[in-house]
């Protein structure tokens, strides 16, 4: 009974930290594009490094109040991650100018498989024949309602390329310096907030006048842009910790597979919200093929061997926390 109680315990958690950050990673999309829209405010690298400034000032105020306890962090390991989640950041900005909506699309998707293989080849997982399908079947499906003109040039991809494999890595990176130096969500956001949020508000303002041709310091910051900035950055907050919360309850892979729910839902709020017309039976179909796909790797990837590692891997340097 206590270990029924547990598990029903743990998946109510995780169920929990999933829909967290679902509505909060498409909140934040669907302010940022408001923003966008309405007020012209095409800053998005600066705008990245406000919301990691604002999560900063969040960490700090919860060491002040005593709710996060001190922990350590090796400065080598967390320049690797801000190197990587940096890259990822950049690079999906630079691919999206150079490369047409639908080749960012299949580079987005193809963090998917690039996942897979560092839990292959770093954590020696192994996946079922279930497992496999079922994360084919969502590819289809999001590439079917999402992808449509597909031209690539050589600079295109390679700003895909280093987007696609920095934010793999920074994906997989959350997961084992959470593992390795026993660190929550909380914790670790507290050494790489401040950091990303200095390297980007440094050097955003000038990435963001190269992709856009315009000046930040020249933009009208009237009091309705200012208030969705602050909305935007709010909620931010949120994406940025459920994320955490996520990859270190689970892998990049199942965030990865699972986040494309967010995707869908994104498409969806586009046509209640923006009008968009584009929400077509061709649309729908892929919507529902990827939720099937979904489903299937939620209840395959759950069951003994659907994925699974075949030697230990990883040393810690504590006992994981619970």
């Amino acid at each position: 009974m206590a270990t029924a109680t547990k598990a029903e315990k743990k998946a109510a958690v995780d169920a929990a930290a999933w829909v967290f950050n679902v509505v909060t990673s498409v909140g934040v999309i669907i302010v940022n594009k408001a923003l966008m829209a309405t007020y012209g405010f095409s800053f998005a690298t600066t705008l990245t490094g406000l919301h990691f400034a604002t999560t900063t000032f969040m960490t700090a105020v919860l060491k002040i109040l005593g709710y996060l306890q001190p922990s350590h962090l090796p400065l080598s390991e967390l320049l690797k991650f801000v190197f990587f989640a940096n890259f990822s950041i950049v690079g999906m900005n630079v691919s999206l100018m150079l490369n047409s909506v639908g080749f960012y699309q299949i580079a987005k998707l193809s963090m998917i498989p690039v996942s897979c293989l560092f839990e292959i080849v770093f954590d020696k997982i192994r996946y079922s024949r279930d497992t496999k399908l079922s994360i084919l079947v969502v590819l289809i499906g999001v590439s079917v309602c999402t992808v449509t003109d597909v031209s690539v040039n050589s600079r295109g991809f390679i700003a895909a390329s280093i987007a696609v494999w920095s934010t793999a890595l920074q994906q997989y990176y959350v997961h084992y310096l959470q593992r390795k130096y026993s660190l929550s969500s909380f914790n670790l956001l507290g050494h790489t907030a401040p950091a990303q949020a200095g390297t980007l508000l440094l050097v955003g303002p000038f990435l963001d006048y190269w992709l856009t041709n315009n000046r930040i310091d020249k933009f009208e910051f009237n009091f309705g842009a200012t208030m969705f900035i602050l909305l935007s950055c709010t909620i931010a907050v949120g994406t940025n910790l459920s994320q955490f919360i996520c990859i270190g309850r689970f892998t990049a892979v199942s965030f990865q597979v699972l986040g494309h729910m967010k995707t869908i839902l994104v498409l969806v709020m586009g046509f209640f919200f923006f009008g968009r017309d584009d929400l077509n039976l061709h649309v729908i179909l892929g919507m529902a093929i990827a939720v099937f796909g979904m489903i299937w790797y939620g209840n395959a990837s759950s069951k003994p061997g659907g994925k699974e590692r075949w030697s230990h891997a990883l040393p810690t340097n504590k006992a994981e926390p619970r």
